[in-house]
């Protein structure tokens, strides 16, 4: 992921989030938040396929920071 950002779906995205402990919700629409453990860390990523590289590399962080936290 990190060295090819482009081609991945809102799929990949959501079973990396369960391997990491990274919740996430769909609930009717066309975003996916994914929500860090700590208060106020969301990201809200479009499930248009496939995924722009800006949201993968923000991804990334997101699970570097779960990964620090831990």
């Amino acid at each position: 992921m990190r060295n090819n950002p482009r081609d991945w779906r809102i799929e990949d995205l959501k079973v990396l989030a369960n391997h990491f402990g990274i919740a996430h919700r769909q609930h009717g629409t066309n975003h996916v938040t994914f929500r860090h453990s700590e208060p106020g860390i969301l990201l809200s990523v479009p499930a248009a396929r496939p995924i722009k590289p800006v949201y993968v590399r923000r991804f990334l962080a997101l699970i570097d920071a779960k990964e620090d936290t831990q």
